[in-house]
């Protein structure tokens, strides 16, 4: 049971709401009493994590970096030690994976990535190796139901505590609600855990890039990976560039991206196609049913064929065959094929494709739509 109430002050903040608690502590809304400036306060319940807290503050004040939470104050020697930062107005990357699913919209996930990246090479180059690189320290100053407008700027990374420990207690990872494994002296949840991670050894920035991998493969497709499946096998018309990514990643440390500017190179040329306008405008389109392990993803994964599409299926459009050439908004370059411009996402084709189920737009030749991951009807 918790101590801390509602209304009670710590030094110059009054606590307003309970955001979240762990075995160590717990994290608050909070005002100034004075000024009324809203910030996140973290507190441990237990005596015994005040040192934690102390490495926390430590490790993201010393990054100063715009997608790293900012620390505002911190005084792990107070009664009750604590540690204040910004306070973050939207969900955790974990709440968007949950609400979206498989139709997580593919720039977002591009765009949360590089933002989660930055932090990482700012991170790794002051010599900080994050070790719990997760979704739900990954947090997002947007709303939830207009995810797909979403801006770098507006991707945090917190909870840099653990980069300054050379090894964690079980106590200590269970007090931040991760599973421990018996008899090892290492930190991180187990999930996002990179092979030389789990084994106890020596660690670099690619662990972490390691986790971004696991991060980007549950953003396309709404689960962690398993065995040797790529993000595309249960999402099927995704680009084929972020399957390449994803292995890059999850992949033994010698055959990694060799940094988090490396990693962030490989996302510049992808081509990611727009998303659907509802996304923009409405709430979250609410746990749609993953791809994975469903009938039509066996197939799709097998080469089976799939069955006619039914009766009362809409039909995709086709593409416009009109040519094309520089785009007539920004100039820039054009493919055979392309519906809207790359560069400035202005439309290029008179008619775009769109599926009949969410209205995103598709390719002509896609059997799946990229954004609700239902089957598209065949052209008659």
């Amino acid at each position: 049971m918790s101590a801390l109430r509602e209304g009670e002050r710590i030094q110059n903040y009054i606590l307003e709401t309970r955001l979240g608690a762990g075995g160590c502590g717990e994290v608050w809304r909070a005002k100034h009493h004075v000024l009324g400036d809203v910030v996140a306060i973290k507190v441990p319940t237990d005596d015994r994590f005040a040192r934690q807290l102390r490495r926390e503050g430590l490790a993201a004040h010393r990054l100063k970096h715009p997608n790293v939470v900012r620390v505002i104050d911190l005084d792990p020697y107070a009664t009750p030690p604590y540690l204040v930062m910004e306070f973050i107005d939207g969900p955790s990357l974990r709440m968007a994976i949950d609400q979206y699913q498989a139709s997580f919209p593919i720039g977002s996930a591009v765009v949360i990535l590089r933002g989660v990246l930055s932090a990482l090479q700012a991170a790794h180059a002051a010599g900080l190796v994050h070790r719990d690189v997760k979704p739900g320290n990954i947090l997002l100053h947007h709303p939830l139901g207009k995810l797909a407008s979403i801006s770098t700027t507006a991707v945090k990374v917190s909870d840099f505590g653990l980069g300054l420990a050379s090894g964690a207690s079980p106590e200590m990872m269970q007090s931040l609600s991760l599973e421990a494994s018996q008899g090892r002296d290492f930190a991180g949840t187990v999930a996002y855990m990179s092979p030389e991670q789990r084994e106890g050894l020596e660690l670099d920035g690619r662990s972490d890039l390691y986790a971004c991998g696991i991060v980007l493969f549950e953003m396309l497709t709404g689960e962690r990976p398993q065995g040797s499946e790529v993000p595309s096998a249960l999402r099927p018309g995704l680009p084929r560039g972020l399957d390449e990514v994803f292995k890059r990643c999850y992949a033994r440390s010698d055959r990694r991206f060799s940094s988090a500017q490396q990693m962030l190179e490989s996302l510049d040329g992808l081509r990611v196609p727009p998303a659907p306008r509802a996304l923009f405008d409405g709430p979250p389109p609410g746990r749609p049913t993953s791809g994975r392990r469903s009938t039509e993803s066996v197939e799709a994964r097998s080469g089976e064929r799939t069955p006619p599409p039914m009766k009362g299926d809409a039909t995709r459009s086709q593409p416009s065959s009109e040519p094309v050439g520089p785009c007539t908004a920004c100039g820039g370059g054009v493919e055979p094929g392309d519906n809207f411009c790359i560069g400035c996402g202005a439309a290029i084709a008179s008619e775009v494709p769109k599926c009949p189920h969410c209205g995103a737009f598709v390719d002509g030749d896609d059997r799946f739509c990229i954004g609700c991951g239902n089957r598209l009807a065949e052209t008659a």
